[in-house]
């Protein structure tokens, strides 16, 4: 099911920086030397390769922040699976305002369908199992909340959005306090009733010692399949399990298949590619 839209007030923000940062000082040079001012023009968003849209928002919010005239009549909405040459949305109006916020509209719609093209990859090789695909934190600056959104329209799930969602307690937090026990006694005596703790652990003795304690939800990083699946069986329901650790589609069944809760994926906001989509003038 396609998660509800962003609401215009959450997504207007990084249109306006991202168009500014290209307008720069001058505005665009090149589309006001050569395309008059009068000229109507009826464009289309195509797919160039299959993949699952997501961004038409941030695309319309785009093109009409440069020109409010200009309209988009969406073809196939956030959440739909396209093939090559298929007409995503159809964009019309003023020739000036198109081209103008051409790249930006394409740089949100090509970035955003490549992370929910990714994420829906993964959750199709997992699909015979209970276990969700989540994101983390590793987004681009600035755009967290609308990467994780795409990440919802490819079917997937979103980890925390900031530091202040939950505590999670890693590695270097264990360091520091000094042992996984005096980690999870500082964290719940330092926060509220209401705020989940999730523990990242490294080895089945860390996980006993967490289990002991009590906590919400563990990070099993790193762990081979075998390993998850001892895991799983020590939680026996008593906390959230979570693997993560460089997995991939080919990877993620047999770690679903230990019965762990959630898998996540950093690689899908951090470094996944886009999906190509292109803006071709039909007049």
């Amino acid at each position: 099911m396609t998660p509800a839209p962003l609401p215009g007030i959450m997504i207007e923000a990084p249109v306006r920086m991202a168009l500014l940062e290209d307008l720069g000082r001058a505005g665009d040079l090149t589309t006001d030397a050569i395309v008059p001012r009068d000229r109507n023009a009826t464009t289309s968003l195509v797919a160039r390769q299959p993949g699952i849209v997501a961004g038409l928002d941030l695309a319309r919010t785009t093109f009409q922040l440069i020109d409010p005239s200009i309209k988009m009549r969406v073809e196939r909405a956030d959440g739909s699976a396209v093939a090559p040459g298929d007409v995503i949305a159809t964009v019309s109006g003023p020739a000036r305002g198109i081209l103008t916020a051409e790249r930006v509209a394409l740089n949100f719609l090509c970035r955003l369908s490549g992370i929910a093209t990714a994420t829906s990859s993964v959750v199709a090789a997992v699909r015979d199992y209970k276990t969700r695909i989540v994101c983390t934190r590793k987004t681009t600056p600035g755009l967290r909340m609308i990467e994780k959104y795409a990440v919802r329209v490819g079917g997937g799930g979103n980890h925390r959005f900031g530091l202040d969602d939950a505590v999670l307690i890693k590695d270097n937090h264990v360091a520091i306090a000094g042992s996984v026990t005096e980690a999870l006694k500082r964290a719940k005596n330092g926060v509220g009733h209401l705020v989940k703790i999730e523990l990242e652990v490294d080895t089945l003795d860390q996980l006993r010692e967490a289990l002991d304690i009590g906590v919400d939800a563990v990070l099993l990083d790193n762990m081979s399949p075998a390993t998850l699946a001892e895991a799983v069986a020590m939680v026996a329901g008593r906390a959230v399990t979570e693997a993560s650790g460089r997995i991939t589609p080919a990877t993620a069944p047999p770690i679903a298949a230990t019965g762990v809760d959630l898998i996540s994926i950093g690689w899908l906001t951090h470094s996944v590619g886009i999906l190509d989509i292109g803006l071709d003038f039909k007049d």
